[in-house]
């Protein structure tokens, strides 16, 4: 079993590249299915989310090949089954997305339920349901895989959704690409990668308008041809590092990002007492003073993203005074706060708040990573602690940070990778 060990206390300096969004690719190469053509994906995390994706595209026929650590080719003209039912379906969230794109080329689909992270309970996916039922799908669920089926293939229809899910305004735009007539998604979720799953999409030869916005009109076309296409970078791990430097101290400059996007996450770090200077395509951080208290909110985008809420918290545990932090997207997503604890943080969690009053500092321990970003807020306290913290469950932050041991050691943190039965005396005896 893999730990990451890390010994605190030490500031970070120097520069990192971010790498692309892992949250557009997961939801761009599942639209490769509707591609008549060969595409070419750039800037490709190569985190496991992404690895599994491609690997589940294999086991139903597309070519997939690797031409850099970045770059990829997905062929799916050869793919002739729309069942995706394995083990590798149900490790990661967005494996849903293979409904859409399923039903957006067949007019049929059979995939599990998805797995990824666990915020207290299953996700659901009512409001996926209801925009393929509004195009005439036919769905159903049983032992835990979702049936899908249409007549002659989809047709285009207003879909409101009751609230503005993400994963839904992805599925319901693959589905509708390839469809008859115009889809009219009203409170579409509005975040960066529903722009880029678009702008790609639309680089394919689809008709797309208004993604970004609270809602979007989509035209069916007969087909998509084949293309280049570059992934954004990704904004929670620009914010996560960002982030880090916030709580160890020191200076850094965080390349290839785009700086609109992270607004909604700057000015909390500047709030906290964070200097933030944007240069083009990337942005400096420096933190030597002390850290303040604040007061957040998790709102869909462009508010603060539900994504950075723990990596806040684990930041906020050494400021000075009271801080709170409502969670105002997902039910249960203060679990990290008893890992936490362990560290010395004072955090107290009644239902979506928790109450977050500042320590003078966090002591190493060892903790265990309950999803992809509480995992990423246990490595920001540990960078942050005196002595030496010792992660399990790594696999979950492994799902959305590419290369993060290399990046964090290139700013002079002290972390590894190690596997328990090399773990030494020092780390087995916290």
């Amino acid at each position: 079993m893999d730990k990451f060990v890390i010994r605190g206390g030490k500031p970070l300096f120097g520069e990192l590249e971010v790498s692309g969004a892992k949250n557009a690719a997961v939801a761009i190469i599942p639209a490769a299915i509707l591609v008549d053509g060969v595409c070419r994906i750039e800037n490709i995390p190569m985190v496991s989310d992404v690895i599994i994706q491609m690997e589940i595209l294999r086991e139903l026929g597309a070519g997939v090949r690797v031409l850099n650590p970045t770059t990829i080719e997905i062929d799916s003209r050869g793919l002739r089954s729309w069942t995706a039912v394995s083990d590798l379906n149900r490790k990661m969230r967005a494996s849903y997305y293979l409904i859409g794109a399923f039903l957006g080329r067949f007019g049929q689909a059979e995939v599990a339920m998805p797995g990824g992270c666990n915020f207290g309970g299953v996700r659901p996916i009512d409001q996926h349901m209801k925009g393929f039922e509004a195009l005439g799908a036919k769905m159903d669920i049983r032992n835990g895989i979702v049936y899908a089926q249409t007549q002659g293939g989809l047709t285009g229809s207003n879909v409101y959704l009751d609230v503005a899910s993400v994963g839904a305004t992805i599925n319901i735009m693959l589905a509708a690409c390839l469809s008859q007539g115009q889809t009219v998604i009203e409170n579409a979720a509005k975040e960066p990668h529903i722009v880029d799953l678009a702008n790609f999409l639309n680089s394919m030869g689809a008709d797309i308008m208004g993604a970004g916005t609270d809602m979007i009109k989509i035209r069916g076309v007969s087909t998509l041809a084949g293309g280049t296409y570059s992934i954004i970078p990704d904004q929670i791990e620009a914010g996560t590092y960002l982030a880090a430097v916030a709580a160890t101290g020191g200076s850094v400059v965080v390349k290839n990002v785009i700086p609109k996007h992270l607004d909604c996450i700057t000015v909390k770090l500047a709030e906290l007492g964070a200097e933030i200077e944007e240069q083009g395509d990337s942005i400096r951080i420096t933190r030597q003073g002390p850290i303040r208290k604040i007061q957040v909110k998790t709102l869909p985008y462009p508010g603060f993203p539900t994504d950075m809420q723990p990596q806040l918290a684990a930041v906020l545990c050494m400021a000075e005074g009271t801080s709170v932090i409502t969670e105002g997207v997902w039910e249960n997503r203060f679990r990290y706060a008893d890992e936490l604890r362990r560290m010395g943080a004072h955090i107290q969690v009644d239902g979506k708040v928790a109450v977050v009053e500042g320590v003078p500092k966090l002591t190493g321990a060892p903790v265990r990573a309950s999803d992809l970003r509480a995992g990423a807020a246990l490595v920001i306290a540990g960078l942050a602690a005196e002595g030496v913290t010792e992660i399990e469950g790594i696999g979950y932050i492994q799902r959305g940070y590419e290369n993060l041991v290399e990046k964090l050691r290139r700013m002079g943190a002290d972390i590894q990778q190690i596997t328990e039965e090399e773990l030494p005396p020092i780390a087995k005896a916290n």
